[in-house]
Protein backbone atom coordinates (compact mmCIF):
# COMPACT_ATOMS: atom_id res chain seq x y z
CA UNK A 1 0.00 0.00 0.00
CA UNK A 2 1.14 3.44 -1.12
CA UNK A 3 0.24 6.51 0.59
CA UNK A 4 0.28 10.21 -1.13
CA UNK A 5 -1.37 13.37 -0.42
CA UNK A 6 -3.46 14.91 -3.09
CA UNK A 7 -4.05 19.07 -2.96
CA UNK A 8 -7.47 20.25 -3.61
CA UNK A 9 -6.35 23.02 -6.60
CA UNK A 10 -9.26 26.05 -6.39
CA UNK A 11 -8.91 29.60 -5.95
CA UNK A 12 -8.75 30.85 -2.14
CA UNK A 13 -12.40 31.66 -1.90
CA UNK A 14 -13.99 29.17 -3.59
CA UNK A 15 -15.79 26.39 -0.87
CA UNK A 16 -15.56 23.00 -1.93
CA UNK A 17 -16.99 19.55 0.03
CA UNK A 18 -15.78 16.64 -0.05
CA UNK A 19 -17.65 13.37 1.01
CA UNK A 20 -18.13 9.62 0.00
CA UNK A 21 -21.28 7.76 -1.12
CA UNK A 22 -22.70 4.56 -2.21
CA UNK A 23 -24.07 4.71 -6.16
CA UNK A 24 -24.02 5.92 -9.52
CA UNK A 25 -27.68 8.37 -8.95
CA UNK A 26 -25.14 10.29 -6.41
CA UNK A 27 -24.32 13.07 -8.58
CA UNK A 28 -27.99 13.59 -10.01
CA UNK A 29 -29.41 13.41 -6.70
CA UNK A 30 -27.21 15.60 -5.60
CA UNK A 31 -27.53 18.32 -8.14
CA UNK A 32 -31.22 18.00 -7.57
CA UNK A 33 -30.68 18.68 -3.50
CA UNK A 34 -28.60 21.96 -4.07
CA UNK A 35 -31.11 23.31 -6.34
CA UNK A 36 -33.68 22.90 -4.15
CA UNK A 37 -31.88 23.90 -1.03
CA UNK A 38 -30.89 27.08 -2.71
CA UNK A 39 -32.42 28.46 -5.38
CA UNK A 40 -29.90 30.22 -8.32
CA UNK A 41 -26.89 28.32 -6.45
CA UNK A 42 -23.82 28.24 -8.90
CA UNK A 43 -21.66 24.69 -8.43
CA UNK A 44 -19.78 22.13 -10.21
CA UNK A 45 -20.17 18.26 -8.46
CA UNK A 46 -17.93 15.21 -9.68
CA UNK A 47 -18.20 11.47 -8.07
CA UNK A 48 -16.04 8.92 -8.91
CA UNK A 49 -17.39 5.62 -10.08
CA UNK A 50 -16.34 2.94 -7.90
CA UNK A 51 -17.01 -0.07 -10.93
CA UNK A 52 -18.31 -0.71 -14.18
CA UNK A 53 -16.43 1.96 -16.25
CA UNK A 54 -15.06 3.90 -13.30
CA UNK A 55 -15.50 7.22 -15.06
CA UNK A 56 -15.76 10.47 -13.10
CA UNK A 57 -19.36 11.16 -13.45
CA UNK A 58 -20.67 14.82 -13.13
CA UNK A 59 -23.27 17.85 -13.20
CA UNK A 60 -23.84 21.74 -12.26
CA UNK A 61 -25.24 24.93 -12.65
CA UNK A 62 -21.57 26.77 -13.29
CA UNK A 63 -19.08 25.91 -16.13
CA UNK A 64 -16.04 26.97 -13.82
CA UNK A 65 -17.18 25.06 -10.47
CA UNK A 66 -17.37 21.65 -12.68
CA UNK A 67 -14.39 22.16 -14.11
CA UNK A 68 -12.61 22.79 -10.88
CA UNK A 69 -15.11 19.44 -9.46
CA UNK A 70 -13.80 17.07 -12.96
CA UNK A 71 -10.65 17.97 -12.35
CA UNK A 72 -10.03 17.59 -8.50
CA UNK A 73 -12.14 14.61 -9.09
CA UNK A 74 -9.82 12.88 -11.69
CA UNK A 75 -6.69 13.98 -9.05
CA UNK A 76 -8.22 12.16 -6.52
CA UNK A 77 -9.40 8.97 -8.61
CA UNK A 78 -10.70 7.21 -5.37
CA UNK A 79 -13.60 5.17 -5.84
CA UNK A 80 -17.22 6.48 -4.74
CA UNK A 81 -15.94 9.77 -3.31
CA UNK A 82 -17.27 12.69 -4.77
CA UNK A 83 -16.60 16.89 -4.58
CA UNK A 84 -19.12 19.62 -5.00
CA UNK A 85 -17.01 23.45 -5.36
CA UNK A 86 -19.38 26.16 -4.51
CA UNK A 87 -19.48 29.32 -6.60
CA UNK A 88 -18.33 33.07 -4.66
CA UNK A 89 -21.29 33.71 -2.19
CA UNK A 90 -22.81 30.16 -1.55
CA UNK A 91 -20.97 28.26 1.27
CA UNK A 92 -21.08 24.92 2.81
CA UNK A 93 -23.42 26.05 5.89
CA UNK A 94 -26.26 26.66 3.63
CA UNK A 95 -26.32 23.47 2.12
CA UNK A 96 -24.29 20.67 4.36
CA UNK A 97 -27.32 19.38 6.15
CA UNK A 98 -29.06 18.97 2.84
CA UNK A 99 -25.90 16.84 0.83
CA UNK A 100 -25.91 14.75 4.11
CA UNK A 101 -29.74 14.40 4.02
CA UNK A 102 -28.76 12.72 0.35
CA UNK A 103 -29.34 8.91 0.78
CA UNK A 104 -26.34 8.04 -0.77
CA UNK A 105 -24.25 10.16 1.04
CA UNK A 106 -21.98 7.91 3.07
CA UNK A 107 -19.91 10.74 4.99
CA UNK A 108 -18.07 14.03 4.44
CA UNK A 109 -14.08 14.29 4.50
CA UNK A 110 -14.64 18.10 5.19
CA UNK A 111 -16.22 21.30 4.10
CA UNK A 112 -14.08 24.13 3.88
CA UNK A 113 -12.45 26.93 1.62
CA UNK A 114 -9.06 26.27 3.39
CA UNK A 115 -6.18 24.72 1.38
CA UNK A 116 -6.11 21.27 1.94
CA UNK A 117 -4.53 17.96 1.09
CA UNK A 118 -6.49 14.84 1.13
CA UNK A 119 -4.85 11.87 2.45
CA UNK A 120 -4.89 8.43 -0.22
CA UNK A 121 -3.93 5.13 0.39
CA UNK A 122 -3.41 3.39 -2.81
CA UNK A 123 -3.53 -0.55 -3.41
CA UNK A 124 -3.82 -3.14 -6.53
CA UNK A 125 -7.20 -2.52 -6.05
CA UNK A 126 -7.51 1.09 -6.06
CA UNK A 127 -7.62 3.92 -4.17
CA UNK A 128 -9.47 5.46 -1.09
CA UNK A 129 -9.21 8.92 1.18
CA UNK A 130 -8.28 8.41 4.57
CA UNK A 131 -8.51 11.33 5.84
CA UNK A 132 -7.86 15.48 4.92
CA UNK A 133 -5.44 18.23 6.18
CA UNK A 134 -7.64 20.93 6.43
CA UNK A 135 -5.95 24.56 6.75
CA UNK A 136 -3.16 24.84 8.86
CA UNK A 137 -2.13 24.05 12.65
CA UNK A 138 -3.92 25.80 15.29
CA UNK A 139 -1.16 28.77 17.01
CA UNK A 140 -2.79 28.60 20.42
CA UNK A 141 -6.03 29.65 22.18
CA UNK A 142 -7.73 32.56 21.87
CA UNK A 143 -7.88 35.40 23.83
CA UNK A 144 -10.42 38.42 25.01
CA UNK A 145 -9.56 40.04 21.74
CA UNK A 146 -9.96 37.19 19.14
CA UNK A 147 -13.66 36.02 20.96
CA UNK A 148 -14.53 40.22 20.41
CA UNK A 149 -13.40 39.55 16.53
CA UNK A 150 -15.12 36.21 16.25
CA UNK A 151 -18.50 37.84 17.46
CA UNK A 152 -18.42 40.64 15.23
CA UNK A 153 -17.61 38.13 12.01
CA UNK A 154 -20.52 36.12 13.04
CA UNK A 155 -22.94 39.37 13.35
CA UNK A 156 -20.81 41.36 10.30
CA UNK A 157 -21.82 37.85 7.98
CA UNK A 158 -25.36 38.12 9.29
CA UNK A 159 -25.00 34.53 11.32
CA UNK A 160 -25.85 36.13 14.54
CA UNK A 161 -28.08 38.69 15.91
CA UNK A 162 -26.85 42.01 17.12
Amino acid sequence: MQLTTVRIEKPDDINFILGQSHFIKTVEDLHEALVTAVPGIKFGVAFCEASGPALVRWSGTDEAMLELARANALSLACGHSFIVFLGAGFYPVNVLKVVQGVPEVAGIFCATANPTEVIVAETEQGRGILGVIDGMKSQGIEGEEEIAARKALLRRFGYKLG
